[in-house]
Order: C-alpha cells, then structure tokens, then sequence
C-alpha cells in the first residue's frame, strides 16, 4: 500500500512539473495536457492567468561563509562559522568536479533552458510504467528550491523553509518561473558555481570547497575523478550517505555517478575503471574545521579574539550584526598572536606549575609590545573546556580583562607601587628622595587615619587603616629607591601622605590601569598604594608598557587586518597618546632597575644581569595572590600566580607547587621565575636595548634645592643625606656616608660635610649627619666642617656657605657607603 501511495504521489508530482513545463511552452492553451490535470484546484481555473501572476523575481540572500582567525604568521587559529562553507569561483573548482556533479544531477544542463521537458516527460512515463518516482527538477531548479529554503532558515522562517520544499503544484509552479528568470539573468556557468558553492555535501560541510578540504583536505580545484564522484554522489541524500558515518552507501553513490560519467561518454574505459578500484581510505584524509575556540591550537586566544572582534563597530552595529559578520561573513581576521611567544609562555607556565597540579594553584601570564599594544600572547596552566569536569580545566581567560572573556582579575599587591613613584616623580621628588615611614612589621600594624593624608575624596573613604609591612622597619626617613627595593609598605604610605592618594589614583587612570572588570581602581587607599583592587595581567602589562614606552599609552592592539571578498575593512584607531613625560618614566625605570639589582628581582635578573630590565613584585591577600610585572623597552609582562577558585580562602603557605615545596608563596618565588623564563627566551637574539637617562632636575634632591654649579660645594645642611648625595654627585664629587654629631639640625639629617673648602672636583666627599644634643664645640681643627653659616653653632671655619659644623661623636674617619639591603622575601 506505502509503495502504491508513493508511486502515485511521485506519479501527481511530475505530472505538476510536466504541466508547469507545458504552461511555460504555451502548451495549456493549446489544450494538449489539458485532460492530465483534471481537477487540479486553481490550476483548473486558468492555468496560464496563474503562471503569469506568479512572482518572478528570483534573489537570494548571501550564503554564510567561514571566516578564518589566523596568527601573525599566517597559522590558522580558528575557523568561527555558522555553516562550514568557503566560496571559491568556477575555476578554482576542478574540471572534473564539475563533469560529475552536471553527469548526475542534470547531464543536459548546458543544453535546456531552466527547465528540462524532455527529462520531465521522461521521468512521467517511467513511473506510470514502472511505479517508482524518478526526479525531474532541473540543475537550476535545484538550486532554486535550495535557495528559497536556505533565505527562509537564515531568517529564522522555519515555515517558509518547509514551503520551500513542500510537494505541492503551485509551489513546483513558482519554482519553474523562478528558474526561468535565473536563465535570463545568468550563465549556465554562473548557475553552476552558485550550486556547487550552495549545497550541502554531508558531514556538516557546505559547499564543494568545504567538502573537499573536509573529506579530502586539498582544495576543490585539485579533486580527482574519484574523490569528484564521491562529492557529486552525495547531494541527493547528504545526511544519509557521506563517508565519514555512512562508509559503504558513500562507496555505493559514488559508483553509481562513476557509471553514470563512463555511460555519457565523461570519462574513459580506462579511467573508469581505475577510479571505481580505488578505495576510501585511499582517496579520504578527514580533517575537521576549527569551527569553534575548542578545536582551536590556540583556543583562548581563539575566544580573545572574538569577544574582541565583538566589540568593533567595524563589523556591525550592534553585537548581532557583528556576530553575524564573524560567523556568517567569511571575513579573514589577520591577529597579532606570535607562535613562537606563545609557546615560549606556555612552556615556562607549566613547567612551574603544572596544568592540573594538586595544589590548585593557577598561574597565567600576558605579553605585550611597548609602544604598538601589540597582543603577543598569553597563557595559563589550564586546558580550554566550556564543561570543565576536572582540576585544571576552564573556559575562563585568567590573564584577561572580563569583557574579553576573563575572570575579572586578582589583587596585585605592591605591583602598584610602580604608579606611586610615577606621581612622585610628577610632584617634583627625585631618584634621591626620601619620605617619613611609620614603623611596622608583619605582625605589628602601623595606624592611619583620613586626617594623616591631604584632603580629598581618597582620603574621605576610610575611618581608620592599619598596615603592615614584611620587612620590619623601626620608623623614621627611607629613600625612596630603598623603600622600592624592601618594598616597605608604610614608605608608600607616607609618600601618599606627601603628594596625595588621589594624586597616586589619577595617575594610574591616566596611565590606564584599571580593575579586571574595565572600572577605575577605586578610592580606597589599599587599592591605590597597596594594590587591593582584583587586576588582570592584561592590565598590568599594559600599564607597565606605558613606563617602558616613555609614557606612551596605546590601546590593546589584537587585530592587524581584517579582509572579506578580498577588501580590507577599516579597523579602529591604534594611535597611542603620551600620557607621562618620558623623562618622568625614566626616572621611574630607576627604581624599578634598582629592585631587579638590589630588591625583589636580584635573582631574576635578565641574561645573568647582562641585559637591563625594570619590575617589581606584589604580593595579595596575605600571600593568596603574587605577581611579578617587568619590562625592557621591547617587552612588558605581567605573571600572575595565586588560588583563581576558592573565592580568597587558601593562603599560599606551606603548598607544594609543581614538585617544589615553598613556605611562603611571594613574587619572587615562582612568578618571578615565570616572568625571567619567558622574558629570557623571548628576547634571545634581540638586541640590547638600554633605557634613556632622565633629565638632571629628576636625579637630584627635592623641589625648592638650589642651582647646582659644577665644581663648587652645594649647601646641603639640613637635608636628607639621599638629598645631599644627589647634590654633591651632581655638583661633580663622589659621596660617602660617615658618622654622626652633635647639631642643632634635627636628628639623622645632614649636619656637616668634610672636605668644605674648594676641594677639586671628582673628590670623595664625607657625609655627617646629626644625632641632636648641640654643645659648644673646642676651637675648630685645621681639617673640619663647613660653617652652618646662619643656622647658628658657632666657631670652626668661619664663613659659611650653607652647610652646618661641630664636632663629631666619633674620629672623622670614612665609613664604607652602606651595602644594599637584602631582597625581601616579597612585596
């Protein structure tokens, strides 16, 4: 009974299509099919007033093409799509392909016009005869009826779709009058590059260059007679039939077309022959299309780059439009990903803490180009899965800010304190300077409250704040290179006290540092100078790269060039902006030096010291987060390693990390490493770039200093011994620190200098400070101190030039220029 209703509903069908055939040639009106219809609902009113109130003009909507993301190399990183198709013209589509796919599908294609009577009539009478049904739609009809279902499901019209291939006599009526049209319109060329280009060859590939390359993995323009046979045999029935999950029906369809070239005369005995004996696995190399991040080699960046792509008005308006531009536009995006960095990052990330370690601890890094913002890579210690189902598997982008996909960053700890010293230097202070440091310890808090801080909004946000400081310090005056290189916390906080909190904030927003989730650090004091605010590396090695740039902020450059139809789209502007001074920045870079020598980086130095580097490292949330951020002025990067998932519980204490036991988890214990590694091998065959010197003015004492003239002793009584160091070194003479004395200057501060009278210039200069007590000193020796002039303190020398005298406590002999203080075990 089912094989009877078929063959009269394929019977009814063809009869539709003969009709409509006949309607198009006139033959209705002459009343020759007229009794084969019967009753045929409208057509039996007036066949030829139907037909011709049918619309005829035929257009399709842009087929959705796979884009492609590639390397700065040329890698392909990804092929995001919404069906995996890549157009290509007619002739970089084999000869042969197009032998098959006309031989089986319509072998009088070039020779009828939009529809075939002959095949039709043909198609009517064996299925009278035989009770099968046999098609009879043209090549151009097929790809009319495609066409229509493929704009109705690329606009979301599922009803339309299904009408699109609904068995009915009006829609085979409207289907006929579009075809003719098409002929009208367009070559039989061009109607055959638009099938091969549009139909579905199973296996979720569209079009002859997808399949080809899926199937076959050479492009469609070198198929072989055989591997053309298959393809061709597959469009009658693709989701039943392709080779991948349907072997031997595959074989079986691709004989049939084999048979069918050989019977037209296509193809030669010999050919014949030779491609039927051919076999699947010789002729298949499957591969599958990076069509989503996760079957990409690269796929966090994969996910960087879409989410970034996303936000470029470039591609559309809105988001939608853009997402329709990436999966359906068959753009090609040119990205700035180097391989090679990119390895290196990974490599030097699991080798210290390995992807899955049990000690879930995560690491991640980012590297970026000072000057251009050029993305180079990142990683982190985890394997890409949008289900992560064990240790060591995620979706989220631990080194990015969360807009690209990120997890909204980490506290950076005293990595902030590169911005304090930035504003320190734009309020006039110096590499000599020195600031008022509360005592504290790592259990012993120093106490602040809003009254301790110039008055602004900064200092508005909190009651009360107690800090502490790692490395113990009693109190008193501290340079700022050695409060850089022990990373004193209460240091920092009285340079705040100095030039102001929010002075410290504004920079860092200038610079572009910002919290993980794109807001501004906020007001709180222990963001702004201790680091309290959650941070990506993507933004710390940015804002980093705006220092070792010369104060130079440039926007996060990912994409280089973006193509579709072989024009390049516009991308939005790169330009950086100079936001610090270069000779502020370069000041900066002398304190950060100095902690890569004497502080924090002393045993991560670059190629053994040889190459010169600025960094600093932070430590978060009572050693739950460490970082380590440096630059040269090619590189900057940014490592973070600490506990991603455990909402700040665990403390880094204790913990066994990739085989090595740490008791305390600092910068300097594995991020430091991390960032050493991956700087080391990236630089490796670069040249060595040194930093520029800044101007004299930041090298000196603080503002309000006299003018220094070369050769003649400077007044520095009173001042800091950094202070007077940076006077006396800038006068022209060298400089060490000698005992104390009594004077009426405030304790520790210089109370005398020796030589005092015109001693040659390049000679060794002896600092004394003051220990207070003043008393008359005895008549003054032949060699002693300067007079303090009209600071008081009578006798010695007389005439004074601005630098104080008495007697020292101790013989004046030279003491040894203190030695560098020990790198902390973090900061």
């Amino acid at each position: 009974m089912s094989s009877r209703t078929t063959s009269i509903g394929g019977v009814i069908s063809l009869l539709g299509a003969f009709l409509a055939s006949a309607l198009v040639l006139g033959l209705l009106a002459a009343g020759l099919v007229m009794p084969a219809v019967g009753a045929t609902g409208a057509l039996a009113r007036s066949g030829v007033d139907v037909f011709n109130e049918l619309p005829s003009e035929f257009t399709t909507d842009p087929l959705a093409q796979t884009s492609r993301i590639l390397a700065a190399d040329g890698t392909v990183i990804a092929t995001p799509q919404e069906q995996n198709r890549t157009i290509v013209p007619l002739n970089k589509i084999a000869p042969i392909m197009r032998e098959a796919q006309v031989a089986i599908e319509d072998h009088r294609f070039y020779d009828h016009g939009g529809i075939d009577i002959q095949g039709t009539a043909r198609a009517v009478i064996s299925n009278l005869r035989n009770g099968s049904s046999v098609g009879a739609s043209s090549l151009t009809q097929q790809y009319v009826k495609i066409s229509l279902q493929y704009s109705a499901l690329s606009s979301g019209n599922e009803e339309a779709a299904a009408e699109a291939v609904k068995k009915d006599y009006l829609r085979k009526l409207k289907e006929l009058k579009y075809a003719i049209t098409l002929e009208k319109k367009l070559t039989k060329d061009e109607i055959l590059e638009g099938y091969l280009n549009l139909v579905y060859y199973g296996d979720r590939a569209y079009g002859v260059e997808a399949a080809a390359q899926h199937y076959f993995s050479v492009h469609a323009d070198k198929l072989s007679l055989s591997q053309a046979a298959l393809l061709a045999g597959l469009t009658q029935n693709p989701g039943t039939t392709d080779p991948v999950n349907f072997p031997k029906k595959a074989l079986a369809r691709r004989n049939v077309v084999l048979d069918r070239m050989h019977e037209l005369g296509r193809i030669t005995d010999k050919q014949w022959q030779a491609a039927k004996k051919r076999t699947l696995k010789q002729d298949m190399r499957v591969t599958q299309p990076k069509s989503t991040c996760l079957s990409s080699p690269y796929p966090y960046w994969c996910d960087f780059i879409v989410n970034y792509a996303l936000t470029m008005p470039q591609l559309g308006k809105t988001v939608e439009e853009r997402k329709r531009t990436l999966y359906r536009g068959g753009v090609t995006i040119t990205t700035t990903l180097d391989p090679r960095v990119q390895e290196i990052v990974q490599r030097e990330i699991t080798k210290k803490v390995p992807i899955g370690d049990k000690s879930k601890v995560g690491a991640a890094a980012y590297v970026t180009e000072p000057g251009t913002g050029r993305v180079l890579a990142f990683a982190q210690n985890t394997t890409y899965t949008v289900s992560a189902k064990k240790l060591g598997e995620t979706s989220v982008n631990w080194a990015l800010d969360k807009q690209y996909g990120g997890s909204g960053g980490f506290q950076y700890g005293s990595t902030a304190k590169a911005f304090a010293l930035v504003a320190a230097m734009e309020s006039g202070l110096t590499t000599k300077s020195s600031v008022d440091a509360k005592a504290a310890g790592g259990n012993t808090s120093a106490k602040y409250s809003p009254s301790d801080f110039p008055k602004d909004a900064c200092s508005s946000s909190f009651e009360t704040w107690n800090v502490l400081n790692d490395t113990p310090f009693k109190g008193g005056k501290m340079t700022l290179m050695e409060a850089t290189a022990l990373s004193t916390n209460t240091a920092f906080v009285g340079l705040a006290q100095q030039i102001g909190i929010c002075k410290i904030r504004d920079t860092m927003n200038r610079i572009g540092l910002h919290q993980g989730n794109g807001k501004a650090i906020s007001i709180d004091p222990a963001a702004v100078i201790l680091g309290a605010n959650e941070v990506s590396p993507q933004a710390l090695a940015d804002a980093y790269a705006t220092l070792a740039s010369g104060g130079k902020r440039c926007p996060v450059l990912a994409i280089t060039k973006i193509t579709r139809g072989g024009k390049a789209i516009p991308l939005p502007s790169t330009k950086c902006q100079q936001v610090v001074d270069p000779d502020v920045t370069r000041a900066t870079d002398k304190f950060l030096e100095y902690n890569m020598t004497h502080g924090s980086g002393i045993r991560n130095q670059l190629d053994d010291g040889k190459r010169e580097s600025a960094g600093k490292t932070g430590t978060a949330n009572g050693n739950n987060e460490s970082w380590f951020a440096g630059y040269t002025p090619q590189i900057s990067t940014a490592v973070w390693v600490g506990t991603p998932d455990d909402g700040n519980k665990r403390i880094m204490k204790d913990v066994t990390v990739g085989g090595q036991f740490y008791p305390v988890m600092h910068g300097a214990a594995i991020a430091a490493p991390i960032w050493k590694g991956i700087m080391n091998r990236v630089l490796d065959g670069q040249p060595e770039v040194k930093f520029g010197e800044p101007a004299a003015k930041y090298l000196g004492a603080d503002p309000g200093n006299q003018n220094v003239t070369p050769g003649q002793l400077p007044a520095v009584v009173g001042r800091s011994v950094s202070e007077a160091e940076s006077l006396l070194q800038a006068a022209g003479f060298q400089t060490q620190v000698g005992g104390t004395m009594s004077s009426q200057v405030a304790q520790g501060l210089v109370a005398g200098i020796s030589p005092y009278q015109s001693p040659p210039p390049g000679s060794m200069i002896t600092i004394y400070t003051s220990r207070g007590g003043f008393r008359q000193p005895p008549p003054a020796p032949q060699t002693t101190f300067v007079n303090p002039g009209g600071t008081g303190g009578g006798g010695g020398g007389g005439g004074g030039n601005g630098n104080g005298g008495g007697k020292p406590t101790k013989p004046t002999k030279p003491t040894k220029p203190p030695k560098p203080p020990k790198p902390p075990g973090r900061g």
